[in-house]
């Protein structure tokens, strides 16, 4: 069976090597990936020391790839107002940079209310409504993302509900291996979703040790090399018509060692054996 999906690399994958984000793109254009997916930091430091965006979205191009999402931390959804001002406005500057090189998504993680247990998802999705039409103007797409270790939208059940009634047609979740994992929804409901309600996917996986309630970012290993079920995943995704991208998002200290090309080829090759091991 074809492999339906395409491959992205999250440049936090390699963020230990310190790379620009020109770098980035060499490694990922060099590895085999079709798709990159930056921070909205490495972005603006592009910018700030003297890189031209326009260029570097050329190079992007030149390279075969397409910026499939970036990863940037506006406060949009604190129930703070002056907060919430502020993160609309930084989330304004983020779609402007992530346009900028030919970007059209954005993730919309609950930033600032981690802490929040009692935020409201009505409020939540007004608040990510707001964000939409930002997105309209910048032709960038937020996604809700689902933190596990948050105590606001740590399900993947909650990031809907703030999609759904945002009442908006580009409206989408960013759903994360390891974070439902870390937030304890169950995989299975990967199946009730429509191929338009997923933005992008984060793969990764997890081992047993540590235990799911001390699990941390930087304990993701490489797909296979943990419990995650992964087959599962991949299945649910095919079964509902999602073609869009995975991209392979880590943190772990231990494969920022020797050469980044060869991590980053490592880490395509175990996305795909994944995939390749679900659909046969």
């Amino acid at each position: 069976m074809p492999e339906p999906f395409r491959y992205c690399l999250n440049t936090s994958t390699l963020r230990g090597y310190h790379l620009t984000l020109a770098e980035l793109v060499e490694v990922a254009g060099d590895a085999g990936y079709r798709g990159i997916e930056p921070w909205t930091d490495e972005i603006a430091r592009h910018r700030d020391e003297g890189g031209s965006l326009p260029d570097l979205a050329a190079r992007i191009r030149d390279r075969g790839l397409v910026v499939e999402s970036a990863i940037g931390f506006a406060e949009w959804v604190v129930d703070e107002p002056e907060r919430r001002a502020k993160g609309l406005e930084q989330m304004r500057r983020d779609m402007g940079l992530v346009a900028a090189i030919g970007g059209t998504r954005i993730a919309a993680p609950p930033a600032g209310a981690t802490d929040d247990a009692g935020l409201s998802l009505v409020a939540a999705a007004e608040r990510y409504a707001a964000v939409l039409r930002l997105g309209e103007e910048a032709g960038v797409a937020p996604q809700v993302e689902v933190w596990g270790f948050s105590r606001a939208l740590s399900r993947l059940g909650d990031a809907l509900y703030v999609a759904v009634e945002s009442g908006h047609p580009r409206a989408c979740v960013l759903p994360d291996v390891y974070h439902l994992y870390k937030g304890g929804s169950p995989f299975s409901g990967l199946r009730l979703l429509s191929p338009s309600a997923i933005g992008v996917f984060h793969v990764n996986d997890y081992r047993a040790d540590p235990p799911r309630e001390a699990i941390r970012d930087s304990d993701r290993v490489l797909p296979g090399d943990g419990i995650a079920p992964l087959s599962t995943v991949v299945q649910a995704l095919a079964a509902i018509g999602y073609r869009g991208a995975l991209s392979l998002e880590l943190f772990n200290p231990a494969y920022w060692q020797g050469d980044p090309r060869a991590v980053a080829r490592k880490g395509l090759a175990a996305v795909r054996a994944c995939v390749r091991r679900a659909l046969v």
